[in-house]
This record gives C-alpha cells, structure tokens and sequence, in this order.
C-alpha cells in the first residue's frame, strides 16, 4: 500500500510558549512490495510468434504469423495487460486455420518482459470454446467474437522482519493511526498473507472494428501473524474490479494502426511507469494484505486513450481508492502523451493535477502551506536503447518533473538519470545499470514550499519502491537515492536481481514525512542491499522471493537517539493464477 503518516510537532520559535501540533492529513505508512502481479504493466520487449504445428505450406505459415501479430496489437515498447491480453487472443482465434492458442512470459534482458505466442494450426471448432460448448475451464463463452472468461488469482505469501522500524517503533510509529494492537518492532517477527482475486471479464464485438468490453470481480484477503503495524488477525472482502470499455481500431493497407480505447470504473491505473502514478488503491489496515498488495483498482477512472503506430495520447480522471481511515479525498486529472521518433527512442510528456484533495502541506515554520488541491504537475521522460533487445548494448533513461500549485506558492522538483548495459549473449544474461534520483526537499529559508509531493508513486522494486525496507521509513520525498542494479537469467523464466542503495536527505528538514526524522543533523538517511529472485514456473504459477538488509545511516541514528538497529527483512509468496 502507498501511504505516509505526517504526525507532527513544531516548536514556533518567537511565541509566548510552543505550540504543538499533531496532525494526520492523509494517505499514510508503508508500501506493499507491489511485486505480486509479475506482468501488469511491464514493459514488453519482443514479441514471438510460435507455430507449434506448421504446415508444409510456408506461405500460409507465414500468413497466419502476420494476422496474429496483428490483431495482438502487442508491440515493443508497449505495457503489458494479463486481461488486455486475454481478449486479443480470443479475436487470433477467429483467424482461419487457427485452432487453438497460448503464451508464456519470459524476463526480458533489460527488465522487461518477452511474450511468446504458441499458435496450433487446424479446423476452428464451428460451436465455439468453452464451458458453454462443453470446454475447458476457464474460458466461459467463445465463439462469433464475444469471449467470456473467470478470473482466478491465489497468493500466499510469507513476511518476516528482524529489528523492523530499526527496532524503535515507539518513534518511528509514534501517532500513526494504522498501528492497532502491537506493531512489529525490536527482534523476529513475521507473518502470513493470502488473498483470492476471482471475477468475470469478457469482450464482445458491436461491429467488425468496434469491441464492448468489462470486468467484475472482488478480493479477499486475511493477514496473520506480527504485521508492521499490527497483531490483530484480518479478513476483509470487496469488490475490486467493476468497468466497462468500447476499444476499436483500424489497419490501413500501408500497416498503420490507429487504435482507440474508452472505459470507466473501478480499474487499475499506472502513469508510464509508475513514477507519479502506480499505486491507485491503499492496502493493509482493515484490508490486509499489506505486503501482498492485493488491491490495485481505484474508486474510479475515466480513461480515454487514442494510439497510432508508435505514438499514444491518453486523457483521464482518478479518484483513488484510499482507506477509509486516511482518506484525503484525493483526485486526479491528466493528459499524457509518448511517441517513439525513431527506433529505440521513446519521448513522453505529461501534465496531471488535483483538482480535490484535503491533504496538507506542512510549512517547516508552523501551520500549513496549502493543501494538495490546486497541484499541477509537468512531466517529460525518456528511454532509449541502441541496440535491439537480444542484442548487447548500452541503455539510458532519464526523466524531470516540476510541481506547482495554483492556490499558494510552491516549486518542487525531481527527477532521475539511469545508464545501464546488457550482455544477453553471455552467460545468465547480466545487466548493470546505475540511477540516480532525486526528490526535493524543503528549503526552511525560503517563503516558496519545495517539497515533493509523492503523489500515487510506486510500482515494484525495480521502479519507485525504492529499498524493500527503507521507502518505508523515507518514501519518494526530500531524498537524493543511489541505486546499482544487475539482473541475471539463469535461465529465460528465472531472474536474479542484486540491488545497492544509499539515501540521502536532500534537505535537513524534513517536516512532513516520518515524525521521527522531522529535523535532520546531516543529510544521511542510510543503506540497504538486497536480492530478489524470480521464477515462471509456467504461465499460471510464479515464486517470487527477497532478502533486504538495511543500515541506518548518521543523520537517522542521530534523530533516534543512537538508538538504531539494522533492519533484516525476509519474503517469499507462490501465486496462481489463470
């Protein structure tokens, strides 16, 4: 879950006495680790199409290759979507000569995904698939285009902490109103998660260009076990999934697509990849599932995306699912556009703001700056690889943004830089990269507000969770963070990634995040190394798992009192899902 808790106490210099203040404005505590779903919105990097049987006529091999590829729409560069996809691969099976299809995922060589399309060549049944016709579970309904199919999705995952909090929740948890009952602290704890997301979904064509799509579907989810915030056993269930959408597009007789897609409901969104928009639902608290994530669907979004070839442009409004005890009632309004000029080159800008918020900024001198209602955020972005996937090469990102707000006066700004080279021909494949990024503080000095507002940023470790154990304690505001990754295949469905971090504050006040650290002397948060493995058992079964440890570094132990113990955290989950 993204949250942060600001519990607050200001001592006002000039007054007749100090006035204390403690306030609890809004979304509030510890990220989920957000890597539970292991496709949804990763990027693609190739996409194969595997005749399993084909034919002595090469021609027609080739022509059935053509048709798929096509009507998948599923290209390089875009993000990948289990149910987006699901639907795409109904309409391949209408294609003459195809009589069955499947996929698996690999990991890509630059963090991303490989999609292999297994085609088998023969008769279409003339009745239809599925349990209507006396099929396999768990396609419903498919036949003349309208494709029906049940969601399940298992997980059970294993949590445990040696000193979390670096062993002094009494400070670092100090007025955070999700802590009930004991949270975990000094010593062993763990715990274990388990939810069941289980729904309908299907798709079906109002004319030969034009397709109405939906879902439905609810969660449920139990913790149990010493949480980060809490002993107390929870089971909660609710509907996560509830749209509807009219998706559409046009091949012209050169090979240009122009595609269209309009939805609305409660549906998951993320922002390009995550670096303003990622986590639109909170987790944990009465919800359980903490760690697991489970939850990712908004209150509702509005989303309206026009594509052609490589360029996209997208319009939408977010309300986020926040939990009830937090809820700032937040929303969002944005346009964001990305566009690939020339091969291997992707551009993108976006402009987001909040046209409702409750959530406070807190000015470093007593009171409150403003509010969030008002922001407006100015995003640009790029990536860019030389070489094709498959091939070796350098790799390079980099992205800035600029937040102001209409109703008071605040600059804000962050961004990043990330280098990085791949051998995918060597031995598992390495890939080594550094980034640098940072997130403004507030500069007491000056009457301008300038700290960064995190917003809905997140993803997974490889995006903008950063540190399993520390954005905990420092999520993506007043911080400077150095981050060398490698990635290993030892095999195409297993990755390995080491990760090596160092945070630092980029202002010594530091009013408006953990209350512990409020007022810094130095600018060293601390350190963490940690290793992630992840396994494609098949397409249905993923095992992932992580080891973290993180070090308190002079600025933090000196707000604690020098009270401060090194942070060992251990996960493993199994999920399921067809």
């Amino acid at each position: 879950m993204r949250t942060w808790w600001i519990a607050l106490t200001v001592a006002l210099t000039g007054l007749n006495a100090p006035l204390s203040i403690v306030v609890f404005p809004g979304p509030a505590a510890a990220q989920g680790f957000a890597g539970v779903d292991p496709y949804t919105n990763q990027l693609v990097e190739r996409v194969s199409i595997r005749i399993l049987n084909p034919s002595p006529d090469s021609a027609l091999n080739s022509r059935v290759q053509e048709q798929v590829r096509t009507l998948l729409g599923l290209f390089p560069g875009d993000r990948f979507s289990e149910e987006q996809f699901a639907f795409q691969l109904s309409q391949v099976r209408r294609i003459k000569d195809v009589a069955s299809t499947d996929y698996e995922v690999q990991f890509g060589t630059r963090n991303g995904l490989e999609i292999v399309v297994d085609v088998t060549l023969g008769e279409v049944p003339a009745e239809g698939r599925g349990l209507a016709f006396g099929g396999d579970f768990p396609t419903i309904y498919d036949k003349n285009g309208t494709y029906v199919r049940f969601k399940l999705d298992l997980l059970s995952l294993y949590y445990a902490n040696n000193n979390a909090w670096y062993g002094r929740p009494d400070a670092m948890l100090a007025g955070n109103p999700l802590v009930q009952g004991t949270p975990s602290g000094a010593g062993w704890d763990q715990w274990v998660e388990a939810y069941a997301h289980y729904g309908v979904y299907g798709i079906t064509p109002i004319n030969s260009q034009t397709y109405l799509y939906g879902g439905l579907s609810a969660i449920t989810a139990g913790s149990f076990g010493q949480e980060l915030f809490t002993d107390k056993t929870r089971t909660f269930t609710g509907i996560e999934d509830a749209y509807v959408g009219i998706v559409g597009g046009s091949t012209d007789a050169r090979g240009n697509r122009l595609t269209y897609n309009l939805s609305v409901g409660r549906q998951r969104f993320t922002l390009a990849d995550g670096f303003l928009i990622a986590n639109t639902a909170a987790n944990g608290e009465e919800r359980a599932a903490l760690q697991a994530n489970a939850r990712w669907a908004s209150d509702f979004l509005a989303l309206g995306q026009v594509a052609y070839n490589d360029t996209k442009f997208e319009l939408f409004y977010l309300d986020p699912d926040e939990l009830p005890a937090i809820d700032s009632e937040t929303t969002y309004f944005g346009a964001n556009f990305e566009t690939k000029p020339i091969e291997g080159l992707t551009l993108g800008a976006s402009y987001v703001t909040s046209p409702k918020s409750n959530f406070s900024y807190f000015s470093p001198v007593g009171g409150i700056a403003g509010t969030r209602e008002g922001l407006q955020v100015y995003d640009a972005r790029l990536s860019y690889s030389p070489n094709p996937p498959g091939q070796q090469g350098p790799f390079f990102g980099a992205e800035y943004a600029v937040q102001r707000n209409k109703n008071f006066d605040m600059d804000a700004r962050a961004g990043w830089v990330e280098a990085g080279y791949s051998w995918p021909q060597a031995k598992w494949s390495p890939t080594l990269s550094y980034r640098l990024s940072r997130f403004s503080g507030d500069e007491p000095t000056t009457s301008t507000y300038e700290r960064w507002d995190p917003m809905l940023s997140g993803g997974n470790g490889q995006q903008w969770v950063q540190g399993a154990n520390h954005f905990k304690l420092v999520q993506d505001s007043n911080v400077v963070a150095h981050r060398i990754q490698a990635s290993f295949r030892p095999s195409p469905k297993v990755e390995i990634v080491p990760q090596l971090w160092a945070f630092y504050a980029d202002q010594e006040n530091n009013i408006g995040g953990n209350p512990a650290l409020s007022f810094l002397n130095g600018t060293e948060y601390g350190f963490e190394a940690n290793v992630t493995a992840k396994w494609f058992v098949n397409r249905n079964t993923y095992v992932h798992g992580h080891l973290a440890y993180t070090v308190p570094g002079g600025a933090t132990k000196a707000a604690l009192g020098g009270d401060a113990k090194n942070w060992l955290s251990a996960m493993v989950f199994i999920r399921y899902a067809f």
